[in-house]
């Protein structure tokens, strides 16, 4: 039986190609309904959009990093967790706190933001907690990753699509909104079908390790939502605001997760589980959460 810091994974470069580009159209789609305007939200309620940047690429990854010393699990898992922990908020988070009944104007901005910083945050935090935990920083020494490749993913997926979508709605608002419409509940349908795509094609694996991940993905995300939510409590935000920083901490773009680890982590059977099960499970928290608080 192979081990799970060793259970190698196929995905296979045509499926890699199709992730990629699905993960590209996704963005696309939020980007959509972003425009320059969003972005003024800092100046309009500042303490907001910086409470939700620190949550989201301060917070988030110190606490995972304390979390993972804490319940010491396989490094490739814990490594899973700091590459979730790591990534930008999940491209649903906005359909979200809208059914919450939160700030969605800030979420709107959050999502930009965490766009543009991600494209820097995401391999500069993946990078730096994941060499402070000794097994992981193991793990890291046996597989050559070139940072200039990473930063190349990351302009493609997340960097190129936020400037054409941006550009589009500047040049055809109208065009841009009903596109904007058409993407938004796909984007859903989307992420699920290349998480299910990834354990199809590796279902040997996940069945037998993703009792491993199940109650310390759940943990995770469960500590993200009350990060979120506690930390705009404590600066006395808006309950609306509350609402949103839960979410925009607690949803991690975990597509995003999954293609950092099928181009460069494929040997590496328990990261794929532990993001993959992330990419599931949040949708299932972050909606029953988005539910409750949508009859309050």
């Amino acid at each position: 039986m192979q081990s799970l810091n060793t259970a190698q994974l196929n995905f296979g470069n045509e499926s890699l190609l199709i992730l990629n580009f699905a993960l590209a159209i996704i963005m696309f789609g939020v980007a959509l309904g972003i425009s320059l305007n969003d972005f003024k939200e800092l100046a309009k309620n500042p303490k907001a959009v910086i409470l939700g940047v620190v949550s989201q690429f301060l917070l988030l990854p110190l606490c995972t990093f304390l979390l993972v010393l804490i319940l010491k699990p396989e490094p490739s898992i814990a490594l899973g967790m700091i590459l979730v922990a790591a990534c930008p908020g999940g491209n649903i988070s906005n359909f979200m706190t809208h059914l919450a009944k939160g700030n969605s104007a800030l979420s709107i901005s959050l999502t930009a933001i965490a766009s543009v910083s991600a494209i820097l945050m995401t391999p500069l935090n993946f990078q730096f907690y994941a060499s402070q935990y000794a097994p992981t920083a193991e793990l890291l020494k046996s597989i050559n990753i070139n940072p200039s490749d990473l930063l190349d993913i990351l302009i493609l997926i997340l960097g190129i699509p936020l400037i054409l979508g941006m550009w589009l709605r500047h040049q055809n608002e109208k065009l841009a909104k009903q596109l904007s419409n058409l993407l938004k509940p796909l984007s859903i349908i989307i992420f699920l079908l290349f998480v299910i795509l990834a354990i199809a094609k590796n279902v040997d694996v996940f069945t037998q390790y993703i009792h491993h991940v199940l109650t310390i993905g759940i943990v995770h995300n469960l500590m993200a939502l009350l990060l979120g939510f506690l930390l705009a409590k404590l600066f006395a935000l808006s309950v609306r605001d509350r609402r949103c920083l839960s979410i925009e901490t607690g949803i991690q773009n975990s597509g995003l997760g999954l293609v950092i680890v099928f181009s460069f982590f494929a040997d590496l059977g328990g990261m794929a589980i532990m993001v993959a099960f992330w990419g599931i499970w949040h949708v299932v928290s972050g909606l029953g959460l988005a539910l409750h608080w949508s009859k309050t």
